[in-house]
């Protein structure tokens, strides 16, 4: 292969950074402040922090009412703020490592509503390819500056976040140009392989870290995820294979209850409910789904980044102010939404005290300021008493409607909803949807890590 080729991490590598090698590993960590944009970041893809613990915290339970420890799991470190980054890169990197994409050859585009877009425009840049993201007009106007700030182009389609055939429809438009290769997340399996390992793991070894801190029984009760690529979601399925009394929850939008009721419509819980099934989501393996409402994530998201809500935080309920700031500086609207699913879920199951609900933070505040901004135009600036009662009704309040177990039946028609978008749509074999059923189908994807890894190893010598 060209030595201009450039790589970045294996799978184990961006599970346990320890194992890279150290003189990479310290460029990469000073790279971090110094130098966001040098390709050597690509090795500050992880959960860890730098001191190897994972990037997770307990979110107070002044805050979720319930006696389950609600975990999160956030990725505001990742070189782009968001764990995207790492879906992005693992199907960039395996595009290239099977000779499907050469920069100064092709032009890459990334079909997303925001973050994978954003890791697209990050990772293409930062391994020398011409770059082009998809999205939908609607999305917030800072992932707009971000793609661009990252050196790469956007096209934008008509909708919102749920608005996904419009961008594929786009996306078979550029592919005229016998140059363009579209990494589709929605059926790239890099996708699934890196939640499967490095996020599955990550999940697997933070309860066992916080068991040592004195928090929980160092298991994983649930696992609660809303669905945007179907990506993050396949943590659960390495996290069951560890823990096998872990509930593996998937989260919809009220709004766009696709798998809840076949429903469909706009919403504005940016990065998930995306109004079909992906083909890398596992869903005969989920126990269970819940709706969330998107006016709620955006407003109780207020209260957690909003300096009145910080001082609800810390004066009344007594929350300590640093982590306060952790808590601040972690959410986004999605992870609000997980937060209410987590509450949810802690409260279906009956969980308690030594019960951990593991859910993921996928971006934070820095993308969602104007959509900080619109509340304020529309409600009125946020006051403590606002705060309070926002509080009170979105978490306390969380109720037990809009949940869905995993029977034989739901598994069964979540797994049918795939035909209409990947064998009528995107030309995908009815056979191979039908081997969704057996779980032997996912494994032999999830087996596929050290072989790849070894490949990786081989190319960058």
């Amino acid at each position: 292969m060209p030595s201009t080729l450039v790589w970045g991490p294996t799978y184990e590598e961006m599970l346990h950074p320890s194992s890279i090698e150290p003189e990479t590993r310290r460029r990469a960590l000073a790279a971090a402040g110094e130098d966001p944009l040098d390709a050597i970041n690509l090795f500050n893809i992880t959960w860890r922090r730098p001191d190897g613990s994972a990037s997770a915290f307990v979110v107070p339970k002044e805050l979720t009412g319930v006696d389950a420890n609600i975990v999160a799991l956030y990725s505001k470190d990742f070189p782009t703020g968001s764990h995207k980054v790492g879906a992005t890169y693992s199907v960039t990197m395996e595009s290239q490592l099977c000779g499907a994409i050469r920069p100064g050859e092709h032009k890459i585009v990334f079909p997303s509503t925001g973050n994978y877009g954003i890791g697209g425009a990050w990772v293409g840049g930062r391994m020398g390819y011409e770059t082009l993201v998809v999205l939908p007009e609607l999305m917030s106007r800072e992932r707009f500056e971000k793609i661009s700030a990252y050196g790469a182009g956007y096209v934008t389609t008509p909708g919102g976040e749920s608005s996904v055939k419009e961008i594929y429809d786009k996306c078979r438009e550029l592919s005229s140009d016998p140059a363009v290769r579209v990494l589709n997340q929605f059926e790239a399996m890099p996708n699934y392989r890196f939640h499967y390992h490095c996020t599955g793991n990550t999940v697997v070894e933070a309860v066992r870290e916080l068991q040592h801190g004195g928090t929980g029984n160092g298991r994983c009760a649930a696992f609660v995820s809303a669905m945007g690529s179907g990506g993050t979601i396949a943590a659960g399925d390495r996290i069951k294979q560890e823990f096998s009394e872990t509930k593996m929850v998937g989260l919809e939008p009220v709004q766009c209850s696709t798998l809840y009721c076949n429903g469909f419509g706009d919403h504005d819980i940016q990065g998930i409910g995306d109004k079909h099934v992906t083909w890398i989501h596992n869903v005969t393996n989920m126990d269970a789904l819940a709706c969330v409402d998107d006016m709620e994530c955006k407003l109780m998201l207020q209260v957690l980044t909003d300096p009145a809500g910080l001082e609800y935080l810390c004066g009344d309920l007594g929350i300590e102010q640093s982590l306060a700031g952790t808590v601040s500086e972690s959410f986004g609207i999605s992870g609000v939404c997980n937060l209410i699913g987590a509450i949810k879920v802690a409260k279906h199951f009956r969980m308690g005290p030594q019960d951990n609900v593991v859910t993921v933070l996928t971006d934070s505040i820095d993308r969602y300021n104007s959509v900080m901004h619109a509340l304020d135009c529309r409600f009125g600036r946020l006051d403590r008493r606002e705060a309070r009662s926002r509080h009170e009704r979105i978490l306390l309040g969380a109720g037990l409607d809009y949940i869905q177990e995993g029977t034989q039946h739901n598994r069964d028609r979540w797994l049918n909803l795939k035909y209409y978008t990947w064998v009528e749509q995107h030309g995908k074999r009815v056979e191979d949807l039908i081997a969704q059923r057996s779980q032997a189908w996912w494994r032999d994807h999830q087996a596929m890590v050290p072989e790849i890894d070894g490949a990786l190893r081989k190319a960058r010598k």
